[in-house]
């Protein structure tokens, strides 16, 4: 079960997200809280395993309140979930030590698949701040001296670059498994190994090393 806190200063908001984690078995929202501060508190608190953080509230904002929830307990998953999807959000949201950054919009599925993620190690990212994250960092690489993305990709497997490919356009591992006939536990080993021989530590770096070396999913 995934304990999960909300916090949010709108209490329509908590309302509809209580409502939606409800239908969910294996989700179990632990506490909602109305502020930053109050966030901090019921974190140290209840110990939840996934924190879905508004990033503007008055007071203590969510930039604030999860770098304070991350210093007393690094364990926890804390997912940025906000009406703002712009630069000045979304990098002091991860430089506060974020593992994910949603918007409000989110289709309530893939809100869902988030927290699930999050909870399991990944970095949630709604599509098109994921796009703009590869770009800047694309960008950011292409200046950088490391080895060629084609040197690094010559060793994979066919299987491997169709799995790397998916990561390049954004996709979880459930949507992965669902496009290539396989199970969530095969893709993550794949993912697994293709850090491995890539060096990338991350899904970021993977879909950057995607773009790089040209490796792009067919469309549906």
């Amino acid at each position: 079960m995934i304990g999960l806190l909300v916090v949010d200063d709108q209490q329509l908001v908590r309302m509809g997200l209580r409502m939606l984690f409800e239908q969910a078995v294996d989700i179990e929202i632990l506490g909602e809280a109305g502020s930053g501060a109050e966030g901090v508190r019921l974190a140290a608190h209840l110990t939840p395993d996934v924190v879905l953080m508004d990033l503007r509230m008055p007071g203590m904002d969510g930039i604030t309140a999860t770098q304070r929830i991350l210093a007393a307990r690094p364990a926890t998953r804390v997912v940025a979930l906000t009406t703002f999807d712009d630069d000045d959000h979304l990098y002091p949201a991860l430089a506060a030590g974020a593992c994910g950054f949603l918007v409000k919009d989110t289709p309530p599925a893939e809100l869902l698949d988030g927290v699930r993620r999050a909870a399991a190690g990944e970095a949630p990212f709604s599509r098109a701040v994921l796009g703009r994250l590869v770009t800047r960092a694309v960008h950011i690489t292409h200046t950088a001296r490391e080895d060629g993305p084609d040197l690094l990709t010559r060793q994979l497997t066919p299987r491997e670059r169709e799995v790397l490919a998916l990561v390049g356009a954004g996709l979880a591992n459930k949507d992965i498994a669902d496009r290539l006939h396989l199970g969530v536990t095969t893709v993550k080993t794949h993912i697994a190994n293709l850090m491995a021989k890539t060096g990338r530590d991350n899904r970021i770096r993977l879909a950057v090393l995607a773009v790089r070396a040209g490796i792009v999913a067919e469309p549906e």
